[in-house]
């Protein structure tokens, strides 16, 4: 796909995820329209698009008009999504709202103004809950742990219906553990890894519940990548695909391997009774059936990029707390 000069609008785009795609989107010359809401405790921060070349517009997905930004857009990354475990069990209303209702304001909005759009909806491996059998490939049962992931399972299987129904060519990509520059890190509401970079650049140390869980971390570059691959190649068109990214590594493992990079302490803790009852073990995902369609396969090793991520940090801290 020639992105040059291409309409592309992105949800979500002041956050983590959406904000480096804007960025690598903007770059490949794309006119670029992101959307985010700033919503209290997601990831949007507005240091997240300096120096980007797209247009910006504030506002809350589940109450802003739709149809002028997806008006003629070729492509619809969507990103916007309450993200926090916590976050939805303390508030499922809300939770459902942002993941699920707007997602159905979105889908009507895109019929209306970009019909034949191609979308590619960011989802979760949340789904799987707790596995009994790893790798996890797409034919894992779903078994939701908790609020959020019911939420985002059902926006999710929206926009699924929108291609079987109206044949629209969707992707979603059900994501494993993200990190990298853009992360929030003031805390943990976004991924375990985000308040323990802050914890030893502020030299301090942070806390690993449990220790032995397996996790496979996608650095940033690599899920962008996916992105695009996710909208170039047809043959992914009206699927869904799990992503993964290093080889699994322990709590424990990818603790040291912190504390080797940037010196610093961690102390391990037993899981607080609220996170014991929804946390999902050990995860690592098969990604071949995405890797054969679509080309992609990550390129950064975690040891790459952890270090990649403490050093962008290290002069731009203050901006991220």
């Amino acid at each position: 796909m020639d992105w040059s000069r291409r309409k592309v609008f992105v949800t979500g785009g002041a956050g983590f995820l959406g904000s480096n795609l804007c960025h690598a989107l903007a770059a490949r010359g794309a006119r670029v329209t992101a959307l985010d809401g700033f919503l209290f405790g997601g990831g949007a921060n507005p240091r997240n698009l300096d120096g980007a070349d797209i247009d910006f517009v504030r506002g809350d997905i589940r109450e802003i008009d739709l149809r002028p930004l997806c008006e003629d857009a070729s492509v619809i990354f969507n990103l916007a999504a309450q993200t926090s475990h916590m976050g939805g069990q303390a508030d499922p209303l809300a939770d459902i709202a942002v993941n699920a209702v707007a997602q159905v304001r979105l889908i009507q909005a895109a019929r209306e103004a970009a019909p034949d759009a191609v979308v590619v909806h960011a989802s979760t491996r949340q789904f799987y809950g707790r596995v009994e059998k790893l790798p996890v490939d797409e034919r894992q049962p779903v078994a939701p742990p908790d609020a959020n992931g019911v939420s985002k399972f059902a926006g999710e299987q929206y926009w699924m219906l929108e291609n079987r129904v109206r044949n629209r060519p969707v992707v979603s990509l059900r994501l494993t553990n993200c990190y990298g520059p853009r992360l929030r890190i003031r805390d943990a509401r976004q991924t375990f890894l985000g308040i323990w970079i802050r914890c030893v650049l502020e030299k301090r140390p942070f806390e690993v519940w449990g220790g032995a869980q397996l996790r496979d971390l996608t650095y940033v570059d690599d899920v962008t990548e996916a992105f695009l691959a996710a909208a170039e190649q047809p043959a992914c068109h009206g699927q869904i695909y799990n992503i993964g990214g290093s080889p699994p590594a322990s709590l424990h493992d990818l603790a040291e391997m912190v504390v080797r990079l940037a010196g610093g302490t961690y102390v391990t803790r037993e899981f607080p009774a609220d996170r014991a009852r929804i946390d999902i073990g050990s995860y690592h995902a098969d990604d071949g059936a995405f890797r054969a369609a679509s080309g992609w396969a990550p390129r950064t090793s975690l040891e790459d990029g952890i270090g990649r991520t403490l050093d962008w940090y290290r002069t731009r801290l203050a901006d991220y707390l």
